[in-house]
């Protein structure tokens, strides 16, 4: 069944409502964004979120130093890594790190291979001017021929209820990650964070019954 992240929580509230409709994991972004928080603020969401919901924390370009200090202090999960963390630094972390790849061509997806210790890769836009949450998708065709482990790959980048479904057929993802997608006017919204979720919930459990 495929999972779900809801990226970009800055709100108990949201993180609530992520939680009870469903969702597997939750996103603190710490790198600079619109959707930035202070460690604090996570730390306070994540202490009040149930364990089995993973606590993943977004970075770009952070000292080692950094990124430990703040998976201890917040008590995240998994530390994911947007900027041009080479593979030598990736692989010298004593944490479990997903490695997120913007994808415009095939030639994207080889760097993949330098990251074998990943514990997740996530593939995203190469559109916009951030190195995530800019709302839009890539060309989930170069996916279709590509040797990947579907077991470690997550799905990001301009996901939304209009074509979530079409986006876990055509790629096979084991996550979803949406943040945008379940905004309105650039605020994390319940009832979309809900929908999108059920979507995806009773595709996944559509899908596990055809093959029975």
């Amino acid at each position: 069944m495929t999972q779900f992240k809801i990226c970009g929580i800055q709100e108990l509230e949201h993180a609530e409502a992520a939680v009870n409709a469903g969702a597997d994991a939750i996103g603190f972004v710490f790198a600079n964004s619109k959707r930035k928080v202070t460690v604090d603020q996570a730390r306070h969401i994540a202490k009040q979120v149930p364990n089995h919901i993973k606590k993943i924390g977004v970075f770009v370009n952070s000292t080692k130093q950094e990124l430990t200090e703040i998976n201890r202090e917040v008590g995240l999960d998994y530390v994911q890594l947007h900027g041009d963390e080479s593979p030598e630094f990736c692989q010298s972390l004593s944490l479990p790190y997903i490695k997120a790849l913007r994808i415009g061509s095939e030639q994207d997806l080889k760097r993949l291979n330098h990251y074998d210790n990943a514990s997740y890769f996530l593939l995203d836009s190469a559109t916009g001017p951030y190195r995530g949450g800019n709302g839009t998708t890539f060309d989930w065709e170069l996916l279709k021929e590509a040797t990947i482990d579907r077991n470690r790959f997550i799905l990001a980048g301009g996901l939304n209820e209009d074509n979530i479904k079409q986006a876990i057929e055509r790629t096979r993802p084991t996550m979803v990650d949406v943040s945008s997608g379940v905004e309105t006017n650039g605020v994390k919204d319940p009832e979309k964070i809900k929908r999108l979720i059920q979507k995806v919930k009773e595709r996944s459990t559509c899908h596990t019954h055809s093959q029975m």
